[in-house]
């Protein structure tokens, strides 16, 4: 819930989410039954539409057990569902008929008259191939009823596999990607040994014909929104179910901001830019969109470089924020402070005070409530931050 939280609070039109079947995130935070009529609560009150991911390609007891499922999805208020199986999709036509049906990558849309199909048989949108570059894009917004809406990848992970139709995980660990268990074998660092030479790795690499093994960069598409838009697309998806709440918080805000300086003709503010440098990521990539994104050899591990020190809860007009500790800082030291619609500022740590208002120089204890004087008030589920190096070596 509070990865959801944070979407709708740093800006989201929109979230897609999943219960606890069917989707294509198993190992994620999904919705209980209980629990997603109060998280569409929540984003309908915020204007905040909720699409549920029910995109694996389901086996024939799956199949079976899906209309009342779907029923349930519909029963609660959900606005789309995100689907991939034919067989799925005609039956959300029948149980959940108050739903949108929006058709998921994992169905690798990558040309205008698979497009057109799905809308002829009921599709309000489709999720196109991540595949795909950014003149197929414009071309299939040129070739299709103009009520069917494109919905793309703009940032995040990317899978090695046509549209997340992966066989790695299967492979070699069992897991199957299809069916929301993915391993993410392609973010595994890999190295070739010739059989004679047992002992002796030799790194992969890539000659300018473009041979892409493993994709070990991640998506960002934030310095090229108005290609994306200038080219048809009606929704720019955030890649993002399986990370952090802060992760959520940060991409969302910097995209909405980034979107509405684009929308009204102005140039992106490079601090909502550099935004998106603040969070866990691979080295970025623009995807497919301008020819094949190629490898970044020197490491597949992450770029780490900031951590959250605590979350704010409340905060008075004077600048006294509540805060909940997640990892420990002390005073004198150096942080940010980012927030919904509230650009980042930096200041040094003052004396803070924990909950019983003695003074308290170096908050310890996980989810710990205490106080901080900040320079002016912020809203709720701001992030106090600070740089710290946690990337792999």
């Amino acid at each position: 819930m509070e990865k959801l939280r944070m979407a709708v609070a740093y800006g989201a039109d929109a979230v897609y989410l999943a219960g606890t079947s069917f989707g294509m995130r198993s190992f994620t935070a999904n919705f209980a039954p209980d629990e997603l009529p109060q998280a569409i609560k929540l984003a309908h009150d915020a204007g905040v539409k909720v699409h549920c991911t029910v995109n694996i390609m389901p086996r024939n007891d799956e199949a079976a057990a899906l209309p009342a499922y779907l029923e349930q999805l519909d029963a609660a208020g959900v606005d789309a569902l995100i689907l991939a199986d034919l067989g799925a999709f005609r039956m959300a036509g029948k149980y959940a008929p108050h739903c949108q049906r929006h058709v998921s990558t994992q169905q690798s849309v990558a040309n205008y008259a698979c497009a057109q199909s799905w809308f002829d048989l009921g599709a309000s949108r489709v999720v196109l191939a991540r595949e795909l570059s950014l003149q197929e894009i414009i071309d299939i917004r040129e070739r299709v009823s103009p009520e069917l809406e494109l919905e793309t990848f703009c940032h995040g992970a990317m899978c090695v596999s046509y549209s997340g139709r992966c066989l790695l995980s299967n492979y070699m660990t069992g897991r199957d990607s299809n069916r929301g268990q993915c391993a993410q074998p392609c973010r595994y660092q890999y190295a070739l040994m010739e059989e004679k030479r047992p002992g002796e790795f030799f790194p992969v690499f890539e000659d300018e014909k473009g041979t892409y093994i493993m994709n070990s960069r991640d998506m960002c598409m934030i310095d090229h929104l108005d290609d994306l838009m200038d080219a048809g697309v009606d929704c720019l998806k955030i890649e993002g179910r399986a990370k952090s709440a802060y992760y959520a918080a940060i991409v969302t805000g910097a995209y909405r901001h980034a979107i509405d300086d684009v929308a009204q003709g102005r140039p992106v503010d490079p601090v909502w830019r550099d935004e998106v440098e603040h969070v866990s990521h691979r080295h970025y990539s623009t995807g497919f969109f301008y020819g094949p994104p190629g490898q970044y050899y020197e490491s597949s591990r992450y770029i780490r470089d900031w951590q959250i020190c605590a979350v704010v809860t409340d905060c008075t007009p004077e600048g006294l924020a509540t805060l909940s500790l997640r990892n420990k800082f002390r005073t004198g030291d150096t942080v940010e402070v980012v927030g919904p619609d509230t650009r980042p500022f930096s200041l040094t740590v003052p004396e803070m005070a924990d909950a019983d208002g003695l003074p308290l120089f170096e908050p310890k204890t996980p989810q710990m409530t205490f106080t901080m004087p900040l320079p002016r008030p912020v809203p709720p589920m701001s992030f106090i931050r600070h740089a710290v190096e946690l990337s792999g070596k």
